[in-house]
């Protein structure tokens, strides 16, 4: 069974660069405190790091 992480917007993309914006959005987050739980993969992973700022990562 493949790992998951549980990622949580935790701070707003008001005034963030438009890259980051669309890959908080193509991680499924919409809200502040909306969490989405995703596959542990290594694209999945490159994006959490483009908007480490701004989100918040469990693992499980």
């Amino acid at each position: 069974m493949s790992k998951k992480l549980e990622i949580t917007l935790t701070r707003s993309v008001i005034g963030a660069k438009e890259k980051q914006m669309k890959t908080v959005e193509a991680l499924g987050l919409k809200k502040i405190r909306q969490t989405v739980v995703l596959d542990d993969t290594p694209a999945v992973r490159g994006m959490v790091n483009r908007v480490s700022h701004l989100v918040t990562v469990k693992e499980g």
